[in-house]
């Protein structure tokens, strides 16, 4: 995933100075909630599925962390946190996992993908957000 030529598009939302996130969701409600919680600490960017985040994850340098749903149209969360621990340049990068599969196997395919978090939905907003700050600050 080595940056393309194509320019980087306007984040969704923008802090100066701050770590930026990348947001993958795919239901737009959900997708909003984030943006607009992650927006007041984090500079985000969102993708709305698989294939746009592998875009836009290709065209940005490093964020400070992933936050991917897994089922997800075009490519899911799991595929896209086993390519980031896959890429050199971004195997560092924290992923968060959010989805409605809670099967212990789910769990663990998750974990062995490389999430740092696995969040299943309904999801309290608060938890979230701390997991996703611990992994920044992790990074």
């Amino acid at each position: 995933m080595s940056p393309q030529a194509d320019p980087i598009p306007a984040p969704r939302r923008y802090k100066e100075g701050a770590p930026t996130v990348v947001v993958a969701e795919d239901d737009p409600a959900v997708l909003d909630i984030l943006v607009r919680a992650l927006g007041n600490t984090y500079t985000v960017y969102a993708a709305v599925n698989g294939s746009d985040a592998l875009d836009l994850l290709a065209r940005l340098p490093a964020p400070h962390a992933v936050v991917l749903d897994v089922m997800m149209p075009g490519t899911d969360g799991v595929a896209i946190a086993r390519r980031l621990k896959d890429d050199p340049e971004r195997r560092h990068v924290p992923v968060v996992l959010l989805t409605a599969l809670s099967a212990p196997r789910d769990v663990v395919s998750g974990i062995n993908a490389g999430a740092r978090h696995y969040v299943t939905k309904p999801f309290k907003l608060v938890d979230l957000l701390a997991k996703i700050e611990k992994a920044v600050k992790a990074k």
